[in-house]
């Protein structure tokens, strides 16, 4: 399994770059986790937007999804075009049923709807999910697959439940958009020290920050988390490769 950060800003991104997404990898199968602002545009960097399988929303903030409506429209110029790629699934919580529906767009596209207890083979992945504290339903998600796992939290506060979902996962991508002088300031997020004290406590073997904030220098975001996980941890690197083995 190789994951791909596409971008990795919170809210709305850099010049040049894109908000929070990953791409996961296993066997030529490709799964987009989640799609905002730029990211189809980084996306094509790695792939062919036809040659995408399916992708996971996390929830329904602008940031997580300002690109679907583009995604879609990319699949309808293909079929226009005589060159119609697979319906491509869009896997979403139906929590919010306005933006759910809207993940399916004439047959090119299909919403598929979870909830945190369900677990769900997406392609070669078995997809398990824990629902988050953010101010709208959010899903952390978890990708497992030859017995290796990436876990992702989405967009959270912190949340004991988590420790359990990511136990002993081998790649923890953790958000974390506060600094400490924000920590219980900003409803919804996790500064850096909470990301690495759940990497402590669940055992994760490798820590990476992502959905960091436009302002400041992350690195500070950064050397919290160190200072409470004891192991590997990096600032998510846009287009950097990180593989699991089995």
């Amino acid at each position: 399994m190789k994951v791909v950060p596409i971008g990795i800003w919170g809210g709305y991104p850099k010049a040049n770059g894109a908000t929070s997404s990953f791409l996961v990898k296993h066997d030529g199968f490709h799964c987009l986790v989640d799609c905002g602002s730029g990211v189809l545009a980084s996306l094509q960097n790695h792939i062919a937007l036809e040659a995408l399988d399916a992708v996971v929303i996390s929830h329904y903030h602008a940031d997580h999804i300002a690109d679907i409506g583009s995604l879609q429209y990319s699949r309808l110029i293909n079929f226009y075009l005589g060159q119609p790629s697979p319906v491509l699934p869009i896997y979403g919580h139906d929590k919010d049923l306005e933006h759910f529906e809207k993940l399916s767009y004439k047959e090119r596209t299909v919403g598929v709807a979870i909830q945190e207890t369900d677990i769900v083979q997406i392609g070669p992945f078995e997809v398990s999910f824990c629902e988050t504290t953010h101010p709208v339903y959010c899903l952390a998600m978890k990708f497992q697959v030859d017995g290796r796992s990436v876990t992702f939290t989405a967009d959270t506060e912190w949340r004991d439940e988590l420790v359990a979902f990511a136990k002993g996962t081998d790649l923890l991508v953790s958000e974390a958009n506060l600094y400490e002088e924000h920590l219980g300031k900003a409803p919804g997020h996790m500064a850096g020290s909470e990301a690495g004290k759940l990497a402590q406590l669940a055992d994760v073997k490798q820590l990476v920050l992502t959905h960091l904030p436009l302002h400041g220098d992350a690195r500070d975001i950064l050397q919290a988390a160190k200072a409470v996980f004891e192991g590997p941890a990096e600032l998510a690197e846009v287009d950097k490769t990180y593989e699991l083995y089995a």
